[in-house]
């Protein structure tokens, strides 16, 4: 019997006294991330018995509005990647990708 292994992702989030984000700090060991701090974050995890996402969204008060368009586009674009791969769904991909080019085209984001 193989021997079970554990990873552990830590997240750290600095509020103010309103409780709104100021710093963002997150540790990955086994990818070799030590509190690296963070200007905005999407973390999505799945409920099986409730058949629904859960997620926390946070982004410091200082992340400006242009970098979060560049990241909500590189997100969208990763989520894309991501549904591929589990599923093999080429034309579904595609079809996000094409959203992804025209999200960014309207939002003027140059990649």
């Amino acid at each position: 019997m193989s021997e079970k292994m554990t990873s552990k992702i830590e997240l750290n989030v600095e509020l103010d006294a309103n409780r709104v984000p100021e710093k963002l700090y997150w540790t990955a060991q086994d990818g070799g991330i030590t509190n690296e701090e963070a200007k905005a974050m999407m973390l999505a995890v799945w409920d099986s018995k409730v058949q629904e996402t859960l997620r926390i969204d946070l982004w410091t008060k200082d992340m400006p509005v242009d970098e979060m368009k560049v990241f909500f586009h590189q997100t969208l674009v990763a989520m894309s990647d991501t549904f591929n791969r589990a599923t093999q769904d080429e034309k579904m991909t595609a079809t996000m990708k094409d959203f992804c080019d025209y999200f960014a085209e309207k939002l003027e984001i140059k990649k």
